[in-house]
């Protein structure tokens, strides 16, 4: 039996490969992927190649280690079951279902340290959601809502979603979102927006306390300052990758003393620090799962073998999917 590994073979192609099924050495443990779930954000970057060449995978997740370069492995949202122990592993892990940043691949071994074993409540289809939850209340944090604040969110993809869902449960004045996708925003609104508009129609007042750009796409940075009132916050989620903003910033920004903050889920804000570890924050992301049910926002669930036409679905269809699953036999 061999393992099978979604590979991006180059830019816009994807391979499945067979492997062996590594053994489990000392203190390592087995893992037999259940499901996984595609970033069609930040996995799209890597998929066209708009990832600058040289620069580190992912500098903080072990399993994504080295600098782009293809061919490459990918992924980091698999849920599955540990299967076989390695030597000084406790016995209570055989059978534990467990989270990974871990890319596409039907098994993995990995340290203990390395997983998150699911939660009571939580299937391994939710756990899958688990980045994009725990980035999505990183967002939240380093936005500080305020009571009765105007909210609105640029980008309604999983992230967007996951932080509308998180906003959606706060007193605001109200919580607006835009996406040029209906499927989208028909989504937000059953997760808490009070308005959701088409940003080719988006007639937004400008007076927004707090902005979110979370589209990943650069242009939508301009009209996110532009729905933005004085003094008011907007939160950068999206990474563009290779691409460039275009930004206005001769007009009323410049007098407007609006606040530009860069977030990223790979650290906690500085002034956050002394209270807020990544262990807390994934208590949060854990109760977050349990409260908001992401999996209801899978619309695509492709066994692993056909991972090309996921990729080639978000592509050239983005409208059609919002979250997209690979699943293992």
């Amino acid at each position: 039996m061999k393992r099978r590994a979604v590979v991006f073979a180059e830019p816009g192609a994807v391979e499945i490969r067979e492997e062996e099924i590594p053994a489990p050495g000392p203190g390592e443990v087995l893992v037999k992927t259940l499901v996984s779930g595609i970033s069609a954000g930040t996995e799209m970057l890597f998929y066209r190649g708009q990832v600058p060449r040289g620069m580190a995978v992912d500098e903080t997740i072990a399993a994504l280690g080295g600098e782009v370069c293809y061919p490459l492995k990918y992924g980091y949202a698999a849920a599955g079951r540990v299967i076989r122990l390695g030597e000084g592993v406790p016995p209570d892990w055989l059978g534990a279902h467990v989270f990974a940043f871990h890319p596409h691949e039907s098994h993995f071994t990995a340290a203990p340290a390395d997983l998150l074993q699911l939660p009571g409540g939580v299937t391994p289809e939710a756990a899958a959601f688990l980045p994009n939850i725990e980035t999505a209340v990183t967002l939240v944090l380093d936005g500080q809502p305020l009571l009765g604040e105007r909210v609105a969110v640029f980008g309604q993809g999983v992230v967007g979603l996951l932080v509308t869902a998180l906003l959606g449960q706060m007193p605001l004045e109200h919580l607006i979102t835009v996406d040029a996708h209906a499927q989208r925003r028909m989504a937000s609104l059953r997760l808490g927006a009070t308005a959701s508009f088409d940003p080719a129609h988006a007639d937004l007042p400008g007076d927004a306390d707090l902005t979110f750009e979370l589209s990943g796409a650069p242009e939508a940075l301009d009209a996110a300052i532009g729905a933005t009132g004085y003094s008011g916050r907007v939160v950068i989620g999206s990474w563009y990758g290779e691409k460039r903003a275009a930004l206005d910033l001769g007009g009323r920004f410049h007098r407007s003393r609006i606040t530009l903050i860069s977030s990223q889920v790979s650290t906690i804000h500085p002034a956050l620090r002394g209270r807020w570890s990544p262990e807390r924050r994934y208590d949060v992301a854990w109760r977050m799962i349990r409260r908001v049910r992401p999996e209801r926002l899978v619309t695509h669930r492709f066994p692993v073998e056909r991972a090309a036409e996921a990729y080639a679905l978000l592509d050239r269809e983005p409208g059609q999917a919002i979250q997209v699953m690979l699943t293992y036999a």
